[in-house]
């Protein structure tokens, strides 16, 4: 709370004991993700469309400024089954780790190859928490089940006028 008694927090943070609309007191006891539907979870965290595919919302912008951008931001971002982020490219480097939902597929293009990497829990199958984009490296990403939340991090901090979007059925060579 501010001086002036109003709740300054970001909207996807919450106190203990916060109440939702239709859910019931918050126990401090993880919630099954079978339980929780992706649209809950669009709600919840206030996430808008993406331009790329998927649903987003900005949860950070460091108030530190270098060369008139933000040393960093970071992002919430959900993909649903069926849903991919379309081929893009950002010219700063982006740091994807997995929070919730099935195991997602991130391909990174870069130098004329392509590779993948699979991030999600299961870590003795392959699974990894983070994958590493590096700036202008062209990168795409799926789902491996019904729904996967991920939080992407840009440093320096993402700029739509860094962003490219790559034609529709474009494939890095």
């Amino acid at each position: 709370m501010d001086r002036a008694g109003q709740d300054r927090r970001h909207p996807t943070e919450t106190g203990a004991g916060d109440r939702r609309e239709g859910r019931p007191e918050r126990t401090g006891e993880p919630v099954a993700e079978e339980s929780v539907t992706p649209d809950e979870i669009i709600r919840e965290l206030h996430m808008q469309p993406h331009p790329e595919g998927g649903h987003y919302v900005q949860i950070h912008e460091d108030e530190r400024v270098v060369d008139g951008r933000p040393v960093c931001t970071s992002i919430y971002f959900l993909l649903r089954a069926g849903e991919v982020s379309h081929w893009h490219r950002v010219d700063a480097t982006e740091i994807w780790s997995y929070h919730a939902g099935e195991a997602l597929e991130l391909s990174i293009g870069e130098g004329g190859e392509l590779r993948t990497v699979r991030l999600g829990p299961d870590l003795l199958s392959g699974e990894r928490p983070q994958g590493i984009v590096p700036a202008h490296a062209w990168q795409s990403a799926r789902p491996l089940g019904d729904w996967t939340l991920v939080g992407c991090v840009v440093a320096p901090g993402f700029r739509f006028s860094g962003f490219e979007l790559a034609p529709a059925g474009w494939e890095p060579d």
